[in-house]
Parts: C-alpha cells; sequence; structure tokens
C-alpha cells in the first residue's frame, strides 16, 4: 500500500513537473523565493498593529516569531528523521524532471515551504477574519507558494499536502494558544 501510494506520489510529480515549460520557469523561482512575499508579511503586520494597536500588535508579532521558529524546527526535525531525498537529487528521477539551477540540498519529508505557509495562514485568517474578511484572500499564498516546490521538481506532491495539512494544525494549535495567552496578558478574552 506505502509503495503504491508513494509511486502515486512520484507519477504525479513527473506530470506535474513536466506540465512547466521556459517561459514561466523565471516566474516560479521568484515565487519559491521566501523574500519575493516579503512585501505581503509586510501587509500583514500593517493589519495587525492597524487593528490591536502597539502593545498587542508586539505581542502578536512575537508570538508570530514563535510560530515560525516552532514550524521550521518541527519540519527539521520530522525532514531529518525521515530522510527522504528531494526528487531533484534522487538518481533515476533526476532525468524524468525538467533541470533546474535551484538544487537545494536536505531532505524533502515535509515540505517546509508548504507547513510555514499554512501555518501563517491559518494563524493569521483566525486574528484578522472578525476585521476583515478580505484576509481569507491570503491562502492564495500558500497554494502558489507550495506548488512552486512540485513546479521546481524540490518536493513531492505529498510532501506538499504534508505540509499544508501540519501546518494547518500547528497555525490552529498556535492560534488557541495565542487566545489563552492573550487573555492572561491583557485580562480580555480575543475576539
Amino acid at each position: 500500500m506505502v509503495e503504491s501510494v508513494l509511486q502515486k506520489d512520484r507519477e504525479l510529480l513527473i506530470f506535474l513537473n513536466n506540465l512547466g515549460s521556459e517561459q514561466y520557469d523565471g516566474f516560479w523561482l521568484t515565487i519559491t523565493n521566501q523574500f519575493t512575499w516579503a512585501p505581503l508579511f509586510a501587509f500583514i503586520l500593517f493589519l495587525i498593529f492597524k487593528y490591536l494597536g502597539i502593545k498587542k500588535g508586539i505581542f502578536t508579532f512575537l508570538f508570530l516569531i514563535l510560530l515560525v521558529a516552532f514550524s521550521d524546527q518541527f519540519t527539521n526535525l520530522v525532514k531529518n528523521y525521515s530522510e527522504r531525498l528531494r526528487p531533484c537529487n534522487t538518481e533515476g528521477l533526476q532525468q524524468l524532471l525538467r533541470t533546474f539551477t535551484y538544487k537545494p540540498g536536505g531532505y524533502s519529508f515535509w515540505s517546509g515551504h508548504a507547513s510555514l505557509s499554512s501555518a501563517f495562514t491559518v494563524f493569521i485568517v483566525f486574528l484578522l477574519r472578525n476585521r476583515t474578511k478580505l484576509i481569507y484572500l491570503l491562502f492564495i499564498f500558500p497554494v502558489i507558494f507550495g506548488y512552486s516546490r512540485i513546479y521546481l521538481g524540490v518536493h513531492y506532491p505529498v510532501d506538499v499536502t504534508s505540509g499544508y495539512i501540519t501546518g494547518a494544525l500547528i497555525g490552529t494549535v498556535f492560534y488557541l494558544l495565542y487566545k489563552l495567552l492573550f487573555k492572561a496578558a491583557f485580562k480580555e478574552k480575543y475576539s
């Protein structure tokens, strides 16, 4: 069963990766770079401070740093335990994928890009959903950020999907923890 799932995962990766074309390679290489998203993160910080004020905004910003650090370190722990090679670094599979000069090292399972972006997004959507309905558009971010990893052949679809699921769980748990700490720090419920 596991072998069958891994085979289907490999086949889906090859199919999706080979849908790409040189015309769009630069776009996806830009999308996969975390620094490309700096304006989005700055805008989210602006919204946090706009809706929560300075004191609560600083508290929330520090909490986001904890969320990012936890998600990153937990992902690295799982990657180092699973030791699944990235597709772009796997003999016999490299030849079936489109070639890029971008070939990160490390392991593949699960995608840190997908995990971190979905943890961040779920947390922020919970945080700001009662203040602006447009915040739901933020879900576009992890979808295209995660897909960029498949496009570039550095993650399998199962890596990205697992990252999304794990990130959503992390984002949810951190939001619940945030509400508890917010109440303790500010003597009021977060809503």
